[in-house]
């Protein structure tokens, strides 16, 4: 059975607020890192910026084509899909290899390296900081009861399967601070920093990532839209929301 553990108010000073404050003190820290690191020649590919836009422009026709008559999205439609000239169409042989241009852009791989190391170092120094001091201590309690599967994410260095699974450990929570101050992080530095641990992973994991394929994505899904344009059905819609508020 589950032991109940009263935790003391020294490792709340000494353990919990110090972990939370120097992670995120290392987040800042990090963010203007990267800033004074990047280059400053770089400047944006004009061809990327404006396919990004196009795939800006047709997801929100897509998101919003019940609300256009039907000849006016049957006329953007051809606009953006249409086989010969269509803004979404890409011919085969057109496609742009990424992983090539980043390769033959000596600017664009080193970026990247630094990126990575900003990224990979804080982390290690800062999982040895926590692993030689903190390690073994019950940090925190969840409010909330838990199942079993979450022992292993929340009590990371702790070995005691009679410990109520709501504990959390010193190690696992360096990882919850890790992974989730995007929010604080995004509110103080603004939504483009340099912290997102689990963007850059994903960057890191799509190495070579064509953005002509997010054209022709996106042109696939707006072909099959099935337009049904809900003008005519408003009235019908309202007086069905003001029956039920009479109700």
């Amino acid at each position: 059975m589950a032991e109940d553990l009263v935790l003391d108010t020294a490792i709340r000073d000494w353990v919990l607020i110090p972990l939370s404050v120097v992670m995120v003190l290392i987040g800042i820290l990090r963010h203007f890192v990267s800033k004074l690191m990047r280059s400053s020649s770089q400047n944006p590919d004009v061809k990327i910026v404006k396919e990004g836009q196009l795939v800006i422009r047709a997801r929100n026709l897509r998101s919003s084509a019940n609300f256009i008559p039907p000849k006016s999205f049957r006329a953007r439609r051809v606009y953006f899909c249409n086989e010969e000239n269509g803004l979404l169409f890409v011919p085969k042989g057109q496609a742009q290899n990424a992983q090539a241009q980043m390769f033959s852009d000596p600017n664009m791989a080193m970026d990247m390296m630094k990126k990575n190391l900003s990224m990979i170092i804080p982390q290690t120094l800062t999982f040895a900081w926590v692993n030689f001091f903190f390690s073994g201590f019950v940090a925190a309690k969840i409010p909330f009861p838990l199942t079993q599967r979450f022992r292993g994410m929340l009590q990371n260095g702790i070995d005691l399967s009679t410990v109520d699974v709501s504990y959390v450990s010193s190690r696992s929570w360096y990882f919850l601070n890790l992974f989730g101050l995007r929010g604080l992080f995004s509110l103080i530095l603004g939504d483009e920093n340099a912290t997102d641990d689990a963007q850059r992973m994903m960057q890191m994991g799509g190495f070579g990532f064509d953005p002509s394929k997010s054209l022709g994505a996106e042109k696939d899904s707006l072909d099959i839209v099935q337009h049904e344009w809900a003008l005519p059905k408003f009235e019908q819609r309202a007086e069905a929301v003001l029956r039920k508020l009479v109700r």
